[in-house]
């Protein structure tokens, strides 16, 4: 009788549970990619009016940002800049330091806003730039509004705002700079230049594609060895792709590249090809603004350069700023010829 009991209330062993299959998995991780890009500022067609004045047809706002974009693009905008203030005459309206910075308006922004400050008894008291970057014109092409964003506007007085534009084909409200075509080189060369520096900053220099087959024990096995590639690389250009495909075939592990960084060799002559593009777009000699020739005859003589530069680039220059003069009624702008030979002799 208790033998009997003993056989009931013995319990029977439960059943060892069977392990999830694996799952196979396939993803990647770096870094997100932007979907808009800033070559979007040149989808243009003409001005639209945003109420009470016309929006300009390129970003004021991007060319700013561009401007910096490629250090040849700065450097001969900057380069223009100085030989004009070089050549300028000061006036007492207008000062050498309000003339630099209407110049640089100018080349960047293709206008030149200047504002005429008035004294009491309605003479002219002083002649000041007017940052072209939130300058706005009025839909009636008569007054000028400085906007700012989430600033409030502020409506300069009739006829107080004289602006220097260079002419645009599709539109005569806004000027546009002359090297637009030359945006995508600049935009070329500054990104070329961080792709070479994220790539020296890069944990793992080349992306790869790690592919696992063997069946791991466990699903946390996979996922610890997912994180650590995770956190093993450091931000960059570079993608990876871990595979994992239990029960697979030999070569249970492989490293497969995808980007043995190729495009490193080509680093030279994206830089070289942008910076031409740029020059030419800027008509300044190279040998004028410090780019070292690559070949043993060199760009030639700097001054020859220099004269010729000074001929065909800056006496139009000189000559586009002297329209101020009719507007005022003064001969506020004056220049200097430019000439190296002037210049030796000075110093």
């Amino acid at each position: 009788m208790s033998k009997r009991r003993h056989n009931h209330t013995h319990a029977a062993a439960p059943a060892p549970t069977a392990a999830p299959p694996a799952r196979a998995e396939a993803f990647t991780f770096g870094d997100p990619m932007p979907v808009m890009d800033r070559a979007e500022i040149l989808d243009y067609v003409e001005s639209w009016s945003a109420g009470e004045w016309f929006e300009p047809p390129v970003s004021f706002a991007g060319l700013a940002k561009s401007f910096r974009a490629g250090v040849h693009h700065s450097s001969a905008i900057y380069f223009k800049r100085n030989v004009l203030s070089s050549t300028f005459i000061p006036h007492k309206l207008l000062t050498r330091e309000e003339f630099d910075k209407w110049a640089l308006d100018f080349l960047v922004f293709g206008n030149g806003p200047i504002e005429r400050q008035k004294n009491r008894l309605g003479g002219t008291l002083a002649l000041k730039r007017a940052p072209a970057k939130y300058m706005r014109r009025a839909t009636d092409l008569q007054r000028f509004f400085q906007v700012n964003g989430i600033q409030e506007k502020h409506e300069f007085e009739p006829g107080a705002i004289f602006n220097l534009m260079e002419p645009d084909i599709n539109q005569e409200v806004y000027g546009l700079p002359e090297y637009l075509g030359a945006l995508h080189a600049a935009w070329l060369n500054e990104s070329a230049t961080l792709f070479r520096r994220r790539y020296y900053e890069n944990g793992s220099h080349a992306g790869f594609i790690l592919y696992m087959t063997d069946a791991a024990q466990k699903q946390e096995d996979v996922d610890t060895l997912r994180e650590a590639l995770k956190n093993s690389k450091g931000p960059g250009n570079f993608r990876n792709l871990f595979m994992y495909a239990p029960n697979g075939k030999k070569e249970g592990i492989q490293l497969i590249p995808v980007s043995e960084v190729t495009a490193k060799d080509e680093f030279f002559n994206i830089k070289n090809v942008t910076r031409d593009d740029l020059l030419a777009a800027h008509r300044v000699p190279p040998q004028l603004i410090g780019v070292v020739p690559s070949n043993t005859g060199g760009f030639g003589a700097a001054d020859t350069a220099a004269e010729v530069f000074g001929a065909n680039e800056i006496e139009p220059l000189q000559r586009r700023f002297t329209q101020l003069n009719e507007w005022i009624g003064d001969e506020v702008v004056r220049f200097n010829p430019y000439s190296i030979k002037r210049a030796a002799a000075a110093a």
